[in-house]
């Protein structure tokens, strides 16, 4: 397939060369299942955001090309470094795909610590990456939505252990909600229409992944 232009800003290191491979009527183009945990200071606010988040084999095949520079058959952390550092920063546009709140107030992050990518045996990817809380984050119960405001990637939380509270207060308990409506729904929608939606776009939300805190 001949390459197309692609407009849209780049969510992921590689997303311009793997969107050409796919077809062009399909949304979301990647797959993301996520892991989150929620890490807690002395003083009972959360304090950062540790994500997890395996991509899809189509895509890790298409960003891992070339980058097994021992051509071992093995990719490690190191030759996974460049990529990392891309990933996270090509998120902060997209406030990394998480809002966080309590109550009406959303929180702000600070730039991510401690982020890498693994490839499995079969050079799947998984990013790390923890999103510090800026200072200033109120105690008690909060909201985390996880989503691509443009549904460019599409997030699942994980069926087992989706979320972890880290040393969070007595009584914190988290839920989960994964969302009702249907990305078949997608296919009526022309490409022209994804390619205008960027940072700002709500269209994602609909998709969104929420974990909920509460403490009694």
């Amino acid at each position: 397939m001949a390459m197309r232009h692609f407009r849209r800003t780049t969510v992921f290191a590689a997303l311009a060369f793997f969107v050409t491979a796919v077809a062009a009527d399909a949304h979301p183009h990647v797959f993301v299942m996520a892991k989150s945990e929620l890490i807690y200071a002395a003083n009972g606010s959360v304090k950062a955001v540790r994500h997890t988040w395996t991509f899809d084999e189509m895509f890790s095949a298409f960003a891992t090309q070339g980058l097994d520079k021992d051509n071992d058959g093995k990719l490690t952390r190191e030759e996974l470094a460049e990529l990392a550092k891309i990933n996270v920063t090509s998120l902060r546009e997209f406030d990394y795909f998480s809002v966080m709140k309590s109550g009406d107030k959303q929180m702000a992050f600070d730039e991510p610590v401690d982020y890498w990518l693994e490839a499995d045996a079969n050079k799947v990817l998984t990013l790390h990456f923890t999103l510090p809380v800026k200072a200033g984050a109120p105690k008690g119960p909060l909201t985390l939505d996880i989503f691509d405001p443009t549904y460019f990637v599409a997030f699942s939380l994980a069926e087992a252990e989706p979320v972890m509270l880290k040393d969070a207060p007595a009584g914190c308990s988290a839920e989960v909600r994964r969302p009702e409506t249907a990305a078949t729904g997608t296919t009526n929608l022309s490409e022209s229409f994804f390619n205008s939606l960027n940072s700002a776009s709500n269209y994602g939300s609909q998709f969104a992944n929420r974990i909920s805190v509460r403490c009694k």
